[in-house]
């Protein structure tokens, strides 16, 4: 069943639990910090490529945890090598656009609509989005960007414009990230890219669980 969000209660989801078999919760509603936050702390987040919004609490739910964080060995000589200067919030709005224009294989348009990226742009306004940036000889070659609550980060969306950019952002992020004592990053969906870094599917109950905790 698909709920409708009320107007005027930006804070007020139904249970993740009765989400449909696609993980889709909600619709309408806006993309309010006081509405995101609350979405974010219940295991729920916004996709759709044009109004109105959509809510989704997929089960399983892809996660890396501390304890299965990989790095590739690869990507390991890639950081050693300093090939990449990895910065955080110094250009939190480029790292958006290039997200949602830089072309993906198999994919057209994007679901960073200008809606999405109004509404990201604010929660960094307000500390609670951050980016993580792969600089390249004065160039922005790579980065992803997300929202942090407590001890989850829940990742939102990733580019690269050289091969391994991406990848050497995350994987900065994710160790100095769980070095300061976090205890989760969101994926939100199984890809072959996060499972490379140590990526679980967790049952939703599960993940709402340790969500919890993390940002008790």
């Amino acid at each position: 069943m698909v709920f409708r969000l009320a107007p005027g209660l930006p804070t007020l989801f139904p249970d993740p639990e009765l989400a449909d078999i696609d993980g889709l919760l909600a619709v309408e509603g806006d993309l309010s910090p006081e509405r995101l936050v609350a979405a974010y702390r219940q295991g729920i987040f916004p996709w759709f490529n044009a109004l109105p919004c959509l809510w989704w609490s997929p089960d399983p739910r892809c996660v890396v945890l501390p304890e299965n964080l990989h790095i590739p060995r690869r990507l390991g000589r890639v950081l050693r090598s300093g090939r990449f200067t990895i910065r955080r919030d110094t250009a939190f709005a480029e790292v958006c656009r290039l997200c949602a224009c830089t072309p993906r294989p198999g994919q057209r348009g994007t679901w960073i609509t200008p809606e999405m990226f109004a509404a990201y742009v604010r929660l960094h306004q307000l500390g609670l989005a951050h980016s993580v940036e792969a600089w390249q000889e004065g160039r922005l070659v790579g980065g992803l960007y997300g929202v942090k609550l407590g001890r989850a980060f829940f990742g939102e969306s990733m580019f690269h414009l050289v091969p391994e950019a991406s990848k050497a952002a995350f994987a900065c992020f994710a160790l100095d990230f769980y070095g300061e004592g976090g205890q989760l990053i969101d994926c939100q969906q199984v890809t072959p890219h996060m499972l490379r870094f140590g990526a679980r599917a967790l049952p939703r109950r599960e993940f709402l669980e340790r969500l919890r905790l993390a940002t008790d």
